[in-house]
């Protein structure tokens, strides 16, 4: 680990506090190993004493959590008023947590300490004072979270000073400065740490909230201003707009400033893991996330597909593989040549000698996008598109001559979908029905249960997302319907997408393409 900076990851407890986010003790160990793979110094683990979960989750890491780069930290707050710290019960917690360093959080704005602690100035600073010599003497590393140190600072300057002081000489080992309501900008906060540093010659570090959407900008105006500890949650995860985003501050630091902050070649891991620890949150990753995005190096102008063709870096601030993304291109009805040509070696698609496909390929995707088609999301669809251009046919196993749906709900309010299909594979007529928990997974089902005999591959496939869109809502039911569906096998994910008025043909269009492109998969060769 490195001593000399840090970055401190708070996921697992001002992460935790996102609206509709809730965590298990299975979960939280979970997040601790990814954030420990991706090499940051400390995991904050929570509160133990303060709510069952967490002091569950601390007895559990004690055996169950062997940490390769990471500190693992327990977070509590200083001492109560006029009791003695060695009494008091929650920072007996800490000490008992097995966790080697502790963050305290302490009061450094003069009007909460009598607001919200109901005690007067001198009492706040004998509680940080006292608190922080009774961990240290239990053997452990001590943090302290001066809570909203800028709005105390702006307040009573010598005040939040005082508090600085106090810890450092208490033998805290760093003291953030937290920005809590998150209302900072980067001039303004830059200027109060370098100020702080020069008056307390503490090691301070940072602390902030996205409330003005400046929380990477304030954490780097931090770091550029003396500030050598961060702290973050990965994915910016946070109450009301979230935290800093570990993951951006991290890729800045080390691609922008040259400046190491993690084990050698971890930032290479920074999608996968971002990824994977939205999986474990259940929140839905952004595609616009920085660096880790799916869409953060994802191109769709032609203009910008011409330049990249020449050179990547002409529309890329960064190298993609840097932190483990790729450049992707999207076709879309802004698509040009180039862009035809950079998505067709990203498929593996070799375009051929027809100098002709891609200019017949250009017109198909802009022809086919203003009847509400959208490529960008469907890349199976495009795939078999490119083909059928290249090959002057399409890629041909079945056809559906004819299908038919009933949705029934019985007397005991039960609703049951059942489709029979009509379809014609090689010489072979084939009739087959499906039901479903809806009218799409019941023809779903009745296509299988037709083509399975003739294919056994499909039983490997798997349905596994479903979006519907209105395109125009002024027509109310009688709108165009676009539809994806995402379908997977054990080798991975594709997309593919059907355009109608009526909802159910939509489903049907893009369903035949998903078990078309998936028998493609499977090294099935077409009629």
């Amino acid at each position: 680990m490195n001593d000399n900076f840090h970055i401190y990851d708070t996921t697992l407890r001002d992460g935790a506090q996102q609206e509709g986010l809730n965590l298990t003790v299975h979960d939280k160990l979970a997040i601790a190993r990814h954030l420990d793979d991706l090499g940051v110094g400390f995991i904050e683990g929570g509160w133990p004493g303060a709510n069952p979960k967490d002091t569950e989750f601390f007895k559990r890491a004690q055996t169950e959590l062997k940490l390769k780069n990471a500190t693992f930290v327990a977070f509590g707050a200083t001492r109560r008023p006029n009791v003695k710290a060695a009494d008091d019960t929650l920072l007996r917690a800490l000490q008992d947590s097995g966790a080697p360093a502790v963050t305290l959080v302490a009061k450094s704005h003069d009007r909460h300490v009598d607001l919200a602690l109901k005690t007067n100035l001198d009492e706040n600073l004998a509680m940080i004072r006292d608190s922080i010599k009774f961990l240290r003497d239990g053997g452990q590393r001590v943090f302290l979270d001066a809570e909203h140190f800028f709005d105390g600072y702006l307040s009573n300057k010598a005040y939040a000073l005082e508090v600085v002081r106090t810890a450092a000489e208490a033998g805290a080992d760093v003291v953030a400065l937290c920005d809590t309501n998150g209302g900072m900008l980067p001039d303004e906060l830059s200027q109060v740490v370098h100020e702080v540093l020069g008056l307390s010659g503490a090691r301070l570090g940072i602390h902030c909230h996205n409330d003005t959407g400046c929380a990477i900008a304030n954490s780097l105006a931090a770091v550029a201003a003396g500030a050598t500890h961060v702290q973050g949650t990965l994915n910016g995860y946070g109450e009301r707009t979230g935290n800093a985003d570990l993951v951006s501050i991290i890729a800045n630091l080390e691609l922008k400033k040259q400046q190491k902050v993690l084990p050698e070649g971890s930032l290479r891991e920074a999608f996968r893991i971002s990824h994977a620890v939205a999986e474990v949150t259940n929140v839905a990753p952004s595609p616009r996330q920085p660096f880790v995005g799916v869409s953060a190096f994802a191109h769709k102008a032609g203009l910008h597909a011409s330049a990249i063709k020449v050179d990547p870096n002409l529309y890329q601030h960064e190298d993609p593989a840097s932190v483990g993304n790729d450049m992707r291109m999207l076709v879309s009805d802004m698509a040009g040549r180039a862009s035809i040509e950079l998505k067709s070696a990203e498929l593996g698609v070799e375009l051929g000698d027809d100098k002709e496909v891609v200019t017949r390929v250009v017109a198909r995707v802009k022809e086919m996008e203003a009847r509400g088609y959208t490529f960008e999301a469907a890349d199976a669809s495009f795939e078999l598109l490119l083909r059928e251009e290249i090959d002057g046919k399409r890629a041909h196993f079945f056809t559906i001559n004819h299908w038919e749906i009933s949705v029934i709900r019985d007397e005991k309010d039960l609703v049951t979908s059942k489709a029979t299909v009509s379809i014609t594979a090689g010489t072979e007529e084939i009739s087959a029905t499906g039901t479903g928990n809806g009218p799409v997974n019941a023809i779903d089902n009745a296509l299988r249960s037709g083509l399975e005999e003739i294919y056994p591959e499909l039983a490997a496939l798997e349905l596994t997302d479903y979006k519907v869109r209105i395109l125009e809502g002024r027509l109310g039911t009688g709108a165009i319907t676009r539809v994806l569906v995402e379908t997977k096998d054990a080798q991975g994910e594709w997309s593919t997408i059907g355009v109608h008025e009526n909802v159910i043909a939509a489903s049907a269009a893009a369903l035949e393409d998903a078990v078309t492109y998936g028998l493609l998969r499977q090294g099935r060769k077409p009629e």
